[in-house]
């Protein structure tokens, strides 16, 4: 078996059986809510407050009990096909059609590390902190389609993908651009 490969294979549905997600930014929670009623999976959210001196918002996103199964179904076959199509490479003979949705991808990859886990500007970088290998793994490689040299490096508990400053940080941040995700109207 290829490098790599056991792990994605190991990844049980029983992580996604809670049917939770929570999110530290309103945006990130709004567009996975958003994603999830284009996908037909209800989503109930609750916005919850903490912290003494350094207030912060908690947005919670559940999925109800009967729905749990499908939700949990999507989630993997859209990371296992998604990771397949970012890390194998191209098919032989692959459509220029597909080769142009390889791109798509390795932007949506950007787009929902930069939403979720937020930007790390620091001077001369933009970086994403991630606790998963294989997630790194599929933004490195997202940066390379999209032409744009990454960095993988180990920090304190986490690896963190980084992008010089510049014009392939702009870029980054251009493919990973996202219109603003409408509000529900509740």
């Amino acid at each position: 078996m290829p490098p790599g490969r056991g792990f994605a294979q190991r990844r049980s549905v029983e992580a996604h059986r809670a049917g939770a997600a929570e999110f530290n930014r309103e945006d990130a929670a709004r567009r996975m809510r958003q994603l999830l009623t284009r996908l037909d999976v209800p989503v109930d959210q609750e916005v919850s407050t903490g912290g003494l001196r350094r207030r912060y918002e908690l947005h919670r996103l559940s999925v109800p009990r009967e729905h749990r199964s499908a939700y949990a179904g999507l989630v993997e076959s859209g990371w296992r096909q998604g990771r397949r199509e970012l890390l194998e490479g191209p098919a032989c003979g692959a459509s220029t059609a597909r080769r142009v949705w390889r791109t798509r991808l390795a932007a949506a990859a950007w787009r929902s590390a930069l939403l979720a886990g937020g930007r790390h500007v620091r001077r001369h970088i933009l970086g994403v902190r991630l606790t998963d290998r294989e997630l790194a793994a599929v933004l490195v490689r997202g940066a390379a389609l999209l032409e744009v040299p990454a960095l993988l490096r180990p920090g304190a508990g986490c690896f963190v993908v980084s992008v010089a400053d510049g014009p392939d940080r702009d870029r980054i941040l251009r493919s990973a651009a996202l219109e603003q995700a409408a509000r529900p109207a509740c």
